[in-house]
């Protein structure tokens, strides 16, 4: 093995450097006694017995004695370099801790009152809170019953409005061309304007009065989630007061001095607070004024009802009439148009049945023309009866086209009266239909004289056909039944 020199390259601290290491000499050997003479000692040539002793040196690294001197010395040299080093950095350690310890011990005084100034300060946050809400639900309890009694006042002069939209509702079930915007649907929508004129005070107060409704809701609610906020802070704040360093939950967090998303500052936080208590102390102030709005405007008087009431109705009665007259009109249409469908039909009838024999005519032309083509030889000619056989399937031809084209114009002519008698025939269930809801309009508007408990329509509303009251004996029978 070879034996190498520490590395002085380990040593800490500048040194000088250290020269080169020298170059190795090549491996010697010693040869002692064999000068190549033979026994008599003067012939080289002649074979003598030889004795050797050789000494082989290890090839190994080689210093310089001066290089040893400089590395002891940049030993010594280090070593004291490092121990002063060590004791400055000893009397920093001592003045550091002692500082850093007084520091902690200020900090977390001052930290713990802090804490206990701003425990004070939401509570008495809280305790305000406290009292808005009740104040809030006191007051929401209030308006709640005023428009309850608007509605009530309100209730009476729905039947007018119900009625109206009822037979709006009605007539949107007209069909094709009757839906017409005729004088009966004016009056109807200008008797609802009037029914929404009576009652617009009244109901204007009632929807104030519900979205007040709404926003103090919407307020209670905000200052809920913030009297919510505040307790669940008192108690983190006080969990917090009441912890010290020998505390069993204290731990290393990850990141605690970060700034969590959403964080505000203390301004922000008390104009939050101040806004909300400033809020609903508005919406109470206001929602007393509407109550007292309120209790003023309910009265509504029903005077223009009754005048709009009678014009509407002689309004359904003179479009009744006016509809009963095209009616007529249409099913006489309708008597003529099936006639003229069961003539045309029938002549159809015979061009189809003449055609039938011209096509036999045809066919009986054309088989004689195909039997006489099998004559032998010269009998094949060309003769009389051939050329007026040809001038027959001529004619014939020239006469089923001229039937077919009739016949598909006598077709058309007749699905023109079926499309158009279908048209009539739609047109007369629609006003059938029509005559059949201004009916059952004019049956719901008897709503509007007849008290509730002894009104009975005449006209069902869903299968859409006249009650009829029955005689007593069959009202017997159902009652034995």
């Amino acid at each position: 093995m070879e034996n190498r020199a520490p590395s002085l390259g380990l040593l800490s601290g500048p040194g000088p450097k250290l020269p080169q290491r020298k170059k190795r000499k090549p491996h010697r050997t010693w040869r002692r006694g064999c000068l190549g003479t033979g026994p008599g000692g003067s012939d080289p040539s002649s074979p003598a017995p030889c004795t050797m002793a050789t000494l082989s040196v290890k090839p190994s690294q080689r210093y310089r004695l001066p290089d040893w001197h400089t590395n002891s010395y940049l030993l010594s040299t280090n070593a004291e370099r490092q121990r002063d080093a060590s004791h400055q950095i000893r009397q920093e350690a001592r003045v550091l801790r002692n500082e850093t310890t007084n520091q902690t011990i200020w900090d977390e005084h001052d930290n713990r009152t802090r804490l206990a100034e701003r425990i004070d300060t939401v509570n008495r946050w809280k305790e305000m809170l406290d009292k808005c809400l009740m104040d809030l639900d006191a007051e929401i309890d209030a308006l709640t019953q005023m428009r309850e009694s608007a509605e009530q006042s309100l209730q009476a002069k729905n039947l007018p409005l119900d009625v109206a939209i009822e037979c709006l509702t009605l007539r949107d079930s007209r069909r094709d061309i009757d839906v017409v915007k005729d004088p009966v649907e004016e009056e109807l929508h200008k008797e609802v304007e009037v029914i929404d004129a009576t009652k617009k005070a009244l109901q204007q107060k009632i929807s104030q009065a519900f979205e007040k409704l709404c926003l103090l809701q919407e307020v209670r609610q905000q200052l809920n989630s913030d009297h919510r906020g505040k307790m669940e802070t008192l108690d983190i704040d006080r969990g917090c007061l009441s912890l010290n360093l020998k505390s069993p939950n204290i731990s290393l967090k990850v990141d605690p001095t970060r700034v969590p998303s959403g964080s505000s500052t203390l301004k922000q936080w008390d104009d939050f607070s101040q806004f909300n208590k400033n809020r609903a102390e508005a919406e109470m102030k206001g929602a007393i004024e509407l109550r007292e709005a309120i209790a003023l405007t309910i009265a509504e008087t029903n005077n223009q009802l009754e005048a709009q009431r009678v014009a509407t109705e002689f309004a359904f009665r003179k479009r009744l009439r006016e509809m009963e007259k095209v009616y007529s009109e249409l099913k006489w249409q309708e008597k003529n148009t099936l006639e003229e469908i069961a003539e045309l039909q029938e002549d159809i009838r015979h061009l189809e049945e003449g055609l039938r024999r011209k096509l036999l005519n045809l066919k009986l032309c054309h088989t004689r023309l195909e039997s006489r083509t099998y004559r032998p030889n010269v009998e094949l000619c060309r003769d009389q009866a051939q050329y007026g056989l040809t001038d027959e399937v001529h004619q014939l031809e020239a006469t089923i086209a001229a039937l077919k084209q009739k016949l598909a114009q006598a077709q058309d002519a007749l699905d023109a009266l079926y499309k158009h008698l279908a048209r009539l025939q739609a047109d007369i269930a629609c006003k059938a239909n029509s005559m059949l809801l201004d009916t059952k309009c004019l049956d719901t508007r008897r709503k509007l004289t007849v008290p509730a408990e002894k009104f009975v329509p005449e006209v069902d509303t869903f299968t859409r056909t006249t009650n009829r009251t029955l005689s007593p004996l069959k009202s017997c029978q159902l009652e034995l039944a």
